[in-house]
């Protein structure tokens, strides 16, 4: 059984960090917690504890920061570029960018049923009518549905790697299985939200075969999603003996293939390229797209007042 997380509250002084990697398809990345109650092997975000002093361990896992004023900080934030644009909504909503929600946490794990603090942070960015997208593993999604629909959303990914109850348990066993998703992505199509599928991560030898692959794509369809985006695994320095160490218990007739074939963060280019192309590839017979649609990014702000005092919900 696993160890239930503590949860730490630390001070916020900005809750939108602003993204310099020109590859990256978002300008700014917000994170309601630090650390994830997931606790999946294969997350690239275990070495953001190592700011904090925790090894990149399970402390991921077993020490969350919840950042309890990310609502407040993030009101701060856009009411002085808000000001900077002449109180235009408009043109703050254009010259901010896209900001993504899940890039390191979870936004939806088990704590916010309790905190609230995604939810808050969502209703902020409506008001303000920011470009957002959100990644998440959990249905807990599904509560925040009301706020969604008035958001500037440019799309929600539900992350399904494998529909192998096995492949699940050995890597992510702490998270909503992945018929959970599957279920979660169809309610919010029928919706009418911009939803997909993060395929992701594809890890060889184990999910990445035509058969598996296509599993989830051909089920991603079926319950609705626009798109699919398939990504291969990164393992960073300090991810790669915690990771290794789930390969060494779970499949051990792997692990020197894994040594051999991650001697970087990355697996070697042509493999990335094959295996991408081949997921590609099952993504558009099946009527998606790989990457969500763009959205419109002008709406009409005539009928809004241009600022408000935040009122915090109880």
């Amino acid at each position: 059984m696993l160890d239930v997380p503590q949860y730490h509250d630390i001070p916020v002084k900005l809750a939108a960090n602003q993204v310099h990697t020109q590859s990256m398809p978002f300008s700014w990345s917000l994170n309601p917690y630090r650390g994830c109650a997931h606790g999946c092997a294969f997350c690239y975000a275990r070495s953001t504890h190592a700011f904090l002093g925790f090894a990149a361990d399970d402390s991921f896992r077993k020490r969350i920061m919840v950042k309890a004023e990310a609502p407040e900080a993030l009101e701060r934030q856009l009411e002085a570029k808000l000001r900077a644009c002449g109180g235009n909504r408009e043109r703050l909503s254009q010259s901010f960018g896209i900001l993504a929600i899940g890039t390191a946490t979870d936004p939806y794990q088990s704590i916010e049923a309790k905190r609230k603090i995604t939810r808050r942070c969502l209703d902020i960015l409506a008001h303000y009518q920011i470009r957002t997208t959100i990644t998440t593993r959990s249905p807990l999604v599904l509560r925040d549905v009301d706020v969604l629909r008035r958001m500037r959303l440019e799309s929600i990914q539900l992350s399904i790697h494998t529909l192998d109850g096995r492949i699940w348990r050995a890597f992510e066993p702490a998270t909503p299985a992945p018929k959970t998703r599957l279920a979660t992505l169809r309610t919010l199509a029928e919706q009418g939200l911009p939803v997909g599928v993060f395929l992701a991560p594809i890890l060889p030898y184990i999910n990445d075969d035509e058969a598996q692959m296509y599993s989830v794509i051909e089920e991603a369809a079926a319950h609705g999603a626009q798109f699919v985006m398939p990504s291969t695994l990164r393992l960073t320095p300090e991810v790669k003996p915690w990771f290794l160490a789930a390969i060494r218990h779970e499949y051990p007739h792997l692990l020197e293939r894994y040594e051999q074939l991650y001697k970087t963060p990355y697996a070697p280019s042509w493999y990335r390229r094959q295996l991408t192309e081949k997921a590609a590839a099952m993504v558009r017979r099946l009527g998606m797209n790989t990457q969500p649609a763009r959205r419109p990014q002008s709406v009409n702000m005539a009928s809004q007042p241009q600022s408000r005092q935040l009122t915090l919900p109880i």
